[in-house]
């Protein structure tokens, strides 16, 4: 067992290295369009809309991205990757970056060879059970089954919870958001646990979403964000000062009704025209055109109204700010200067 797993460790790894070789930047560019790698489908985070459009708040990373280096940021072409799939895509170039509920750790980072650009969403690993079941508190789970998506960390996170507390479980192994879903629902595990966020859009979208309670505990960290593979130094920064770009110009007031008239007649604020592109060369350092993060705020506005639009207290997913608010609000969210 240990030889397959670092096997597999090190066949990602290799991809990622091979992958890393040609210049990301160029082949988008060539291809005229942004591979991006999202979930199966998170209502909120990432799924198609009734027309087939993806929408959601992982996928305005991926078309800010577009934006910022095609000027387009309906030129993405969506790549649905499961926890199992994700990284051996990512790695073998068939998408340029990754864009899902995916966790930044020690081993994705160093040992599988990618280069996460930065934390999007604060989050951490929660437990949803049917009000039936009669449970306040996931101490009371012993011998329960729980649907648990194999290759992520929330099946790692559930098997230290459950030894730490001397309790058992049983798993119920699947791949998909929707196939946790449909077992769940169905009577064919006890708990469904995944990330809080996750478990809060799911819940959003059942039909009687008031017979299921998520639990209180928080059971691990959860930093989730965009991640690109090792060795393209270059696009990992466009990736990474995208997200900045949309965190920044929330602190500074910067949104998708008054863009058009900051960069049209430049004030004051020396950094709100650095990030407009209406004063130095930060778009020229990126190998970009100067309004690449004007372009990049114009698809869907900055990191507020991003969240606020798509997993907000005002949508049917209903989630607070919380960590996730900026930091001079006492969040988590934060970006380096734009200097």
């Amino acid at each position: 067992m240990k030889k397959t797993v670092l096997f597999g460790a090190l066949t990602v790894a290799g991809l990622a290295a091979a992958g890393a070789s040609a210049g990301t930047l160029e082949d988008v560019q060539a291809r005229g369009k942004l591979n991006c790698g999202v979930s199966t489908g998170v209502p909120g985070f990432a799924e198609p809309d009734a027309t087939g459009v993806w929408q959601g708040f992982d996928v305005a990373v991926c078309r800010a991205v577009a934006a910022a280096v095609l000027g387009d940021p309906m030129a993405v072409e969506f790549v649905p990757t499961t926890g199992k799939t994700r990284f051996t895509a990512l790695a073998a170039g068939e998408i340029d970056m990754l864009a899902r509920n995916t966790t930044w750790t020690f081993s994705r980072d160093v040992d599988l060879k990618f280069e996460f650009t930065g934390v999007n969403y604060y989050d951490g690993q929660g437990f949803m059970v049917p009000k039936a079941l009669g449970v306040s508190s996931a101490k009371e789970l012993d011998g329960a089954t729980v649907c648990i998506q194999t290759g992520t960390t929330t099946e790692l996170n559930l098997a230290d919870f459950f030894r730490v507390n001397n309790i058992s479980y049983e798993p119920v192994p699947i791949e998909t958001g929707s196939e946790a879903v449909q077992l769940f629902t169905a009577g064919s595990c006890d708990v469904y646990t995944t990330d809080a966020s996750a478990l809060a859009a799911q819940r959003a979208n059942f039909a009687n979403p008031g017979d299921y309670v998520v639990l209180p505990e928080i059971i691990s960290k959860e930093p989730l964000g965009p991640l690109v593979r090792h060795g393209d130094h270059e696009w990992g920064d466009i990736v990474r000062w995208t997200l900045n770009a949309m965190i920044t110009a929330e602190e500074l007031g910067v949104t998708s009704d008054n863009i058009d008239e900051l960069a049209a007649a430049p004030g004051n604020n020396p950094e709100i025209n650095r990030l407009l592109g209406t004063e130095g060369t930060l778009g020229e350092m990126l190998g970009l055109s100067a309004d690449w993060a004007k372009n990049a705020l114009s698809a869907g506005g900055n990191y507020g109204e991003v969240f606020a639009n798509n997993i907000g207290e005002s949508t049917n997913i209903g989630l607070a700010r919380g960590l996730n608010a900026q930091w001079t609000d006492g969040g988590l969210i934060y970006s380096p200067p734009f200097r």
